[in-house]
């Protein structure tokens, strides 16, 4: 059995969990190989179930050879869980609280009084347990995320060097993620965002037909998704050759600020801790109230995961850790800068695996 699972058996050893049903995707994938999108894992000491429907009983085969393969029915919930906690007989059965909904929670109680009374588990509510141990990257994992890195700083580069004003937030859009595709990216991570003048306000704006124009900035966060892990890049350009002052102020505050993050963030800091790295220099320069959200978050099987970077988080930074660092400055109605840059902590400090060009200005 593979590495991660037996830190996952570690891990339920020292909580006392007997059993643990694993319902999350990525915590699915991640354990057992599995790319398929329904099925769930039983995992106790000495077993190892992988229960999913017809459409997935040859992939289990090849994806996961380790893993004893349950055929199940769709909608057929409750009877094959009953077999297999009969058969693994545990006194407690976690599950993901965070995953699971309400109707599979009524589900696993009533599955649960249906058994005979001496066989009954205790239903323990466990939360991001298997998240905690994806939060540690392995060697494959950093060189799947780094080459997803490197496809995407490509993207970004070929398609601000081909940048005309016309184009719309749209096409650019599609440029990027045509380029991360052919360069044999799963598609993007996440759903690109693509920002002009005063859109660029609004952090989570989605791509229209509004087109560049000289004189105004341009927004992109944008990362490729390869073998299931994701990166994450943001860049701000200004499009022509004379920013305003504004402009030159926000960009280089910024800028301070995530370089002073990058430069400084050492392990054994909290979440909390880099954050204000990188908020203390926006608040000096007077932005405090238009950097709304965190410096940064944790990167893998998820676009978002732990560790957190923000400034309710008492989470502690450790070496092997991928997370980003991406303060911003919003000012409604004129526009927005963000840059963001993943790093990885190693021997106590962030090595940058992000290389696209931080340059401000994209002279069309």
């Amino acid at each position: 059995m593979n590495h991660r699972v037996q830190r996952l058996r570690q891990r339920l050893a020292a909580d006392g969990l007997a059993a643990i049903l694993v319902s999350n995707p990525d915590n699915r994938r991640y354990l057992s190989g599995f790319t398929g999108s329904s099925g769930y894992l039983l995992f106790s000491q000495e077993h190892a179930f992988l229960a999913t429907d017809f459409r997935y009983w040859e992939q289990v085969g090849r994806q996961s050879p380790d893993f004893e393969l349950v055929k199940v029915s769709q909608g057929d919930f409750a009877s094959w869980l009953a077999s297999l906690v009969q058969r693994v007989a545990p006194k407690t059965l976690a599950f993901e609280s965070h995953h699971v909904t309400y109707t599979v929670h009524e589900s696993l109680l009533a599955m649960i009084a249906k058994l005979p009374e001496g066989q009954r588990p205790k239903l323990t509510p466990v939360g991001e347990l298997v998240e905690d141990l994806r939060i540690y990257k392995d060697e494959q994992e950093l060189a799947i995320i780094n080459r997803a890195v490197e496809i995407a700083d490509k993207a970004y580069t070929d398609v601000i060097a081909a940048l005309v004003p016309g184009q719309t937030e749209r096409q650019i859009a599609w440029k990027l993620e045509q380029s991360m595709r052919e360069q044999g990216a799963d598609g993007p991570s996440f759903d690109i965002i693509v920002a002009t003048g005063p859109n660029a306000a609004l952090p989570h704006h989605r791509p229209t037909d509004r087109d560049i124009r000289q004189g105004e900035m341009l927004l992109i966060d944008m990362g490729a998704r390869l073998q299931g892990y994701c990166s994450d890049l943001s860049r701000t350009v200004w499009v022509g050759n004379k920013p305003d002052d504004t402009y030159r102020k926000v960009y280089d505050t910024v800028l301070g600020a995530q370089e002073t993050a990058i430069a400084a963030v050492q392990a054994g800091m909290s979440g909390h801790d880099c954050d204000r790295l990188a908020r203390e220099v926006i608040e000096k320069a007077g932005y405090g109230e238009n950097f709304g959200h965190g410096t940064g978050h944790g990167v893998g099987l998820a676009i978002h995961e732990n560790p957190r970077v923000s400034r309710n988080q008492s989470n502690e930074l450790k070496d092997g850790m991928i997370f980003t660092i991406e303060p911003g400055i919003y000012l409604p109605g004129w526009g927005g800068v963000r840059i963001e840059d993943i790093v990885v902590l190693e021997r106590g400090k962030a090595r940058n695996l992000t290389r696209a060009s931080k340059a401000d200005l994209a002279p069309v």
